[in-house]
């Protein structure tokens, strides 16, 4: 699929790739589709490949032993995922799971080691990925511990949003409790308040439409 390699060439690791080391990496690609509630790969499994999200979207999932879940992030076209096993030759550390269908470019680690050893300036498009990884991670710790549930809640739905006033919301109610980190009572009436407040509208079962982004990005602060 010749569209591969625009996708490809937005991720931050292979962004930096001339065009004809871009397009041997993309010969080297698969295309793999999943349905809705599919799992992609899960925590403790064996990792070969790393993935970049062609459409549709996916999450990022931990389970605690009590098979509670928590959504650590929502990823979207564009989107590189399943990489970090590739360093450390570890296994999976989290599951992955789609939302919507989705179709995913699966590149195998031992093409993109190859690629690393050829261009070794690569690496430091690894570098920033992690740092990233960190800053969220940093980021969501001071979330937990200085934010309240409502300014959480505020705060995932203008992530979910992406930027856009009108969206579909891809997760469930117990997932979107899992993300914020509290249950879906508390979070379903945090998302009530904010109805009750003319900050968002919603119609149907999933379709968003945020009214007040200003008010709604003041309250995801505090």
């Amino acid at each position: 699929m010749a569209a591969r390699t625009p996708v490809l060439d937005k991720t931050d690791l292979f962004g930096t790739l001339p065009p004809e080391l871009l397009e041997q990496l993309r010969g080297r690609t698969a295309l793999a589709r999943y349905r809705r509630g599919d799992t992609i790969f899960e925590k403790g499994e064996p990792a070969t490949h790393l993935y970049v999200v062609f459409s549709g979207r996916i999450a990022i999932v931990a389970k605690a032993s009590d098979e509670r879940e928590s959504v650590l992030t929502v990823l979207g076209p564009g989107a590189l995922f399943g990489e970090m096993s590739m360093f450390d030759a570890g296994i999976r550390s989290a599951n992955a799971r789609a939302l919507t269908t989705v179709h995913l470019i699966a590149v195998e680690f031992d093409d993109v080691r190859d690629v690393l050893v050829r261009r070794p300036e690569v690496l430091w498009a690894v570098v920033r990925i992690l740092a990233r990884r960190l800053r969220a991670t940093d980021e969501a710790l001071a979330d937990a511990m200085f934010l309240d549930v409502t300014g959480r809640t505020a705060k995932r739905l203008l992530e979910l949003a992406d930027g856009e006033d009108e969206f579909r919301m891809p997760l469930t109610q117990e997932e979107l409790a899992g993300m914020v980190g509290a249950s879906r009572e508390r979070v379903n009436k945090a998302i009530a308040l904010f109805v009750k407040l003319g900050w968002l509208e919603i119609s149907g079962r999933s379709r968003y439409r945020i009214v007040n982004r200003d008010e709604l990005e003041i309250r995801a602060t505090v």
